[in-house]
């Protein structure tokens, strides 16, 4: 048993508990350790395609935005790697999927805090020295470990969500976080069907839309949206994820902030405008020679989903909204690409009490990003229904490390910005006097 009280155990190393962990390294007197029931850093390993970029520029990588002069910046990477010239040529701002994912590997490789094959078991909260108590059991040697701290960062992340129609199919159906592992299987198929309307839904369209002549397949991509959205890219709408548009969201009322969720879906689930367009372009390419076998269906929402395991096939049971048409499809391979979701840990139990809950039974995040009444646990994209869709967003990942790091320490290590957009998203207390600017 590990007897050492650190200043924080942070569970889950994904993204954004990696890039505290880089925050952190350098800061005297702030001591960490990062929990991991993987065997290694691989980000989102089924959706790692050749051609397939972030959604966010480049400099939202672990570090920069908080301190540019890490050495864990991005940049460094590709001076380390060899390739810093090469990627300036390119002149793209956007860095490949698996170029990211191999930026992450190099940072842990570098990062001494971080233990992976430890599988957390519970979490538990010594009222007496006020520390929480992490135990968990290390995979690689079978041992029971326990990690004491006076502060809990949760960074676990999300899981495939899958339809309610599509529970009783999940063995027999692949979702788009299994894609690669998946793909072989499927493009011997007959025929395939995607089902989601985002980033994801579009790659694996443009992926086996690119090979349908080679395996004969056809190839169907629904979804319930109105149209195949684009990502909202321009730089008034990006400001919806700055401080203070986190300010104002947080201090809306609970159904006034669902409600804004539900309006915004397209500014962070929409497609890249570039792949709608490469999408498009492959599609009148393929018209050339003739007709290809694929439909494209918007409008279009999924009620039922059935396996006929003699038959081999899918039955969907499906409805134009418009129309309000009902419709059935059968499909050999089906593919859903409905996206990810958060699910509370159940090793947090013990600690139920000290969680702070909305009506609805969700967290109730503090604008610290705390959810305990003592401002010491506090979660990463966790929060989207308190602070916005900053949330899931890498480009505000180091200005919530900056002020995770605030609260822990309580030092201000890097400065916390207060303001950055050119709009305001409050009334104003007052505007200028028409008389005085007509004079």
């Amino acid at each position: 048993m590990n007897g050492k009280i650190h200043d924080f155990v942070a569970i889950g190393i994904g993204p954004f508990n990696l890039g505290l962990a880089c925050l952190t390294q350098p800061l005297e007197g702030l001591d960490g350790v990062f929990l991991d029931q993987a065997t290694g850093f691989d980000w989102h390993p089924g959706m790692l395609l050749e051609n397939a970029t972030l959604q966010t520029p480049f400099l939202a990588d672990l570090v920069t935005l908080a301190d540019p002069t890490s050495r864990f910046s991005f940049l460094n990477y590709l001076k380390s790697s060899g390739r810093i010239y090469a990627f300036y040529i390119r002149e793209d701002f956007f860095m490949l999927r698996q170029e990211y994912n191999q930026y992450c590997q190099w940072v842990c490789a570098q990062l001494d805090s971080l233990r992976w094959q430890r599988q957390v078991e519970r979490v538990e909260y010594d009222e007496i020295n006020s520390l929480y108590q992490v135990y968990c059991q290390n995979l690689a040697s079978g041992e029971l470990e326990l990690y004491r701290a006076r502060h809990l960062v949760l960074g676990t992340g999300t899981v495939p969500l899958w339809p309610e129609c599509c529970q009783s199919v999940a063995r027999q159906a692949s979702h788009s976080a299994s894609y690669l592992a998946d793909k072989a299987a499927l493009q011997r198929q007959p025929s395939i069907t995607i089902v989601g309307s985002g980033q994801s839904a579009a790659e694996i369209y443009y992926d086996l839309l690119q090979d349908i002549d080679r395996y004969g397949y056809q190839l169907n991509w629904l979804t319930r949206s109105p149209r195949f959205f684009p990502l909202e890219y321009t730089k008034l709408t990006l400001e919806l994820t700055s401080p203070e548009y986190v300010d104002y969201f947080h201090r809306l009322s609970l159904p006034q902030r669902d409600q804004l969720l539900q309006q915004q879906k397209g500014l962070f689930k929409g497609i890249n405008a570039s792949l709608i367009n490469d999408i498009h372009e492959l599609l009148y390419r393929k018209h050339l020679n003739g007709t290809p076998a694929t439909i494209l269906l918007a409008n279009t929402a999924l009620s039922d989903c059935r396996y006929d395991k003699a038959q081999g096939h899918f039955q969907l049971e499906l409805q134009q909204l418009e129309q309000q048409k009902r419709f059935s499809l059968q499909t050999a391979g089906l593919v859903l690409a409905t996206g990810y979701g958060y699910r509370q840990p159940a090793f947090l139990a013990p600690i139920a009490g000290r969680i702070r809950r909305d009506e609805r039974g969700r967290f109730a995040v503090a604008r610290d990003y705390s959810i305990d009444a003592e401002h010491r646990l506090f979660v990463q994209n966790a929060e989207l229904h308190t602070h916005g869709l900053s949330s899931p967003d890498l480009g505000m990942a180091c200005y919530r490390n900056a002020r995770l790091i605030r609260s822990i320490s309580g030092v201000e290590h890097y400065p916390v910005e207060q303001r950055i957009a050119f709009q305001q998203f409050t009334a104003p207390d007052s505007l200028p006097d028409p008389e005085r600017l007509s004079a």
